[in-house]
């Protein structure tokens, strides 16, 4: 596949430094990357709070720097972690306000997460309470809806993910992801992602790698490539999950896993649609 086919391709999921775990990239080395390949925008991620103050200053650097010579964004999103107050309305409200585009669940704060990684759930962050969503999520879900971002579900577990999805569509949410939910922590069965998009139309992110621990990680291509082909492309996202520095650099990852899409004979307008056309929707961005 030809290098240009990253033009325009939009990443809804990389990690940069400053963050508790070195990164490959700081925010400007990743914004440089995206202008480099004529990337069209990335939304970058954090498991401590916000980045939507980052975002704005990649933004404002690449206006001075390059001067609009490219015609790429950053944008920054909201993780609802015990770092910003748990299911934070308030958190919530002023993220987007300053335009933020996702509105991650809790993370590495879940009930879930901490569960599967053998730690105390005692400071979890729950959002499922007497087998009901907490009622904090429906000022979250009114804010999503209100700002037409994106609700991103985090590290929760299937069955979590299932009843969140049903209220946040019952609230009048519009743009859902499953994150990753092939990740072993997450452990989605592709039965179950089969009906979550029958369900309830959603979009299941497939990432290009998984941790497994020890810093070494699993690609996920395999994996994802039997979700494509079983859930359909029109709901199947690519994103990279990247900036980890024992995986490759996020254009080299990208790349790669593109590549072996098309080598096993995913068609380019298919390709297209899970790297473009999706992106574009969930952002309000025109190609």
């Amino acid at each position: 596949m030809n290098k240009d086919f990253l033009k325009n391709i939009i990443d809804m999921h990389v990690h940069t430094n400053p963050d508790l775990r070195h990164r490959r990239y700081d925010d400007f080395e990743l914004m440089e990357a995206g202008i480099r390949v004529g990337a069209r925008a990335i939304v970058i991620k954090t498991h401590q709070g916000s980045t939507v103050d980052r975002a704005f200053l990649c933004n404002r650097h690449n206006e001075i720097v390059h001067q609009g010579d490219n015609h790429f964004t950053m944008y920054g999103s909201i993780t609802l972690n015990r770092q910003i107050g748990g299911i934070n309305p308030f958190a919530v409200e002023s993220g987007l306000k300053l335009g933020g585009k996702v509105v991650w669940l809790p993370t590495q704060w879940a009930r879930n997460h901490l569960r599967q990684m053998n730690q105390s759930t005692d400071q979890c962050v729950d959002i499922i309470r007497d087998g009901k969503p907490v009622s904090e999520l429906k000022d979250v879900f009114q804010l999503v809806k209100d700002f037409d971002v994106v609700l991103g579900t985090g590290h929760l577990s299937p069955e979590e993910c299932f009843r969140v999805i049903e209220a946040a569509r019952n609230a009048g949410v519009k743009k859902i992801v499953v994150t990753h939910p092939e990740w072993w922590l997450v452990g989605m069965s592709l039965e179950d992602q089969i009906r979550l998009v029958k369900d309830y139309d959603v979009i299941l992110e497939h990432c290009f790698a998984q941790p497994l621990g020890q810093g070494k990680y699993k690609s996920n291509l395999p994996m994802n490539l039997e979700a494509i082909k079983a859930c359909g492309y029109k709901n199947v996202m690519i994103s990279t999950d990247g900036g980890q520095v024992e995986n490759p650099a996020w254009e080299d990852a990208l790349y790669q896993y593109l590549q072996y899409l098309a080598d096993h004979q995913i068609p380019e307008e298919q390709i297209y649609y899970m790297t473009h056309t999706i992106q574009a929707g969930l952002l309000n961005l025109t190609l």
